[in-house]
């Protein structure tokens, strides 16, 4: 198919227009379709957003919520709404964020769709951590954020580490990472079997995926790991396009191959320790966000901007659902992300083994 030309002089190919900007000196490819694909799940995250802070024993209208949110509502519903709900709807955006672009990059590195953190023990990691801290009182003054980010990172050098055989591959990491994930699981379960009855519930409590009673406090490190991890994720996801012809293509075209993998697997650590510190290794999201996003996108690879806020949308529209379904009971929402998440996962295995690529 001959190629048109777009208004700047540049070709123009199905799906993708290619531009050029003079001042300042820029060029690049715009994909429309992935631009309008973010555009609807940002106004889908927001409308999730606010709906879920206005529902509660009060319900509120969702104007009033935008009136408080802004700081022009009456004192009383300014209280509810930024004191009590803002913090766990906050939560939920951030943490489906975090889990959705670190599962795309993890996924875009390896070629796998079934690469994400809780397949790959990174998140299992961050778990044992944490409940180590919970049930043995190992802390030593350090907050989840810190003892999650020590765990995830734990595991992911072991991963890194036992999957080494002159390089990496992608096949060879995820193998690895699901034993390293099932290690930690074993050892998560002995420290809550070990542990009293308060600590082993409030460590439950935690490793299902919860948002209930979430603070400002909890918040923080997660926003400020976001603002830091996401401009790096997207710089780095220009240098994962070379991956996909081939680590010696890549070379040749200078990437350094090894430094990108390292560099994105240290990222998605650090975005899947903050989230799972803040809310719990909340089931399936970093797994199926990523791979919703690229159909939906009709992309090649999964896009890390339309995998955070499909994330968000997911996390979101589970933690409402957890709320409302079971009257007077609300269930963490972890259980429901899992819920969704399992037939996701049945799907792409059996994908896999028709095209052959699933053993």
């Amino acid at each position: 198919m001959p190629d048109a030309l777009s208004r700047g002089g540049e070709p123009m190919t199905a799906g993708r227009v290619a531009f050029r900007i003079a001042v300042p000196p820029v060029s690049g490819v715009l994909r429309p379709r992935l631009v309008a694909v973010c555009l609807v799940l940002a106004a889908l995250a927001f409308l999730a957003f606010c709906v879920e802070t206005s529902v509660g024993d009060l319900p509120l209208p969702l104007t009033d919520v935008l009136r408080a949110v802004a700081g022009a509502g009456d004192p009383g519903t300014e209280l509810i709404v930024r004191e009590l709900r803002l913090p766990r709807s906050l939560a939920g955006l951030l943490v489906g964020i975090a889990f959705g672009v670190s599962g795309a990059l993890l996924q875009a590195m390896t070629h796998n769709p079934l690469a994400s953190p809780d397949m790959m023990g990174i998140t299992q990691g961050a778990g044992t951590a944490v409940v180590a801290g919970l049930v043995l009182g190992w802390d030593a003054g350090l907050g989840t954020q810190a003892l999650g980010l020590l765990g995830a990172l734990t595991a992911a050098l072991l991963v890194y580490v036992l999957a080494w055989k002159r390089g990496t591959s992608g096949y060879r990491i995820v193998l690895v990472g699901v034993g390293v994930a099932w290690i930690c699981t074993s050892v998560t379960d002995y420290l809550m079997a070990r542990g009293q009855r308060f600590q082993a519930q409030a460590a439950l409590g935690w490793l299902v995926g919860n948002l209930n009673g979430r603070t400002w406090q909890q918040i923080g490190p997660l926003a400020i790991a976001l603002a830091v991890l996401l401009p790096v994720a997207l710089l780095l996801g220009r240098l994962m396009r070379t991956l996909e012809l081939g680590d010696d293509v890549a070379r040749g075209l200078g990437t350094r191959v090894r430094t990108v993998r390292v560099a994105v697997l240290l990222v998605s650590v650090g975005l899947v320790a903050f989230g799972t510190a803040t809310a719990g290794p909340v089931a399936f999201v970093a797994l199926a966000a990523p791979q919703v996003a690229q159909r939906l996108a009709g992309t090649s690879f999964p896009p890390p901007v339309a995998a955070g806020l499909t994330g968000a949308v997911m996390v979101l529209v589970s933690d409402l659902a957890a709320r409302e379904l079971v009257p007077d009971t609300e269930l963490p929402v972890g259980i429901v992300t899992g819920v969704l998440g399992a037939p996701v996962l049945l799907w792409l295995l059996v994908r896999a083994n028709r095209a052959g690529s699933g053993g």
